[in-house]
């Protein structure tokens, strides 16, 4: 196991699966970046920031799973918004599938529920 115990595992298991919360988060309804920050920091464990947030956007967007439009804000300066696209919306189901599967199984060892 590597240094940096539980903080580093949260670490790893955030790096794996943010960008399926980040498609969960805009399955309803579009949202703009900083927005999906204060939303992802409202749940324990999953705090993030803009600097982990705007390049995760990026590459969802070259992927073709979110899509953006630009709204003006009463705010400030006019905000981009993200909304999942089809593909995004396919993409989140097979992770939804698989996560329940993958997070049953883990459970079972944790559990000490297997066979030898």
């Amino acid at each position: 196991m590597e240094p940096g115990g539980a903080r580093n595992v949260l670490t790893q298991m955030r790096r794996g699966t943010l960008a399926y919360c980040v498609l969960a988060v805009l399955r309803d309804r579009e949202r703009y970046g900083f927005e999906l920050v204060r939303v992802l920091g409202t749940v324990d464990g999953m705090v993030t920031s803009e600097g982990t947030i705007y390049p995760l956007l990026a590459r969802l967007r070259r992927q073709g799973l979110v899509e953006t439009t630009w709204q003006e804000s009463s705010a400030g300066p006019p905000r981009r918004y993200y909304r999942l696209t089809r593909a995004g919306r396919g993409s989140l189901d097979d992770f939804a599938e698989e996560w329940v599967r993958f997070r049953d199984g883990v459970d079972l060892f944790l559990a000490g529920r297997t066979e030898s």
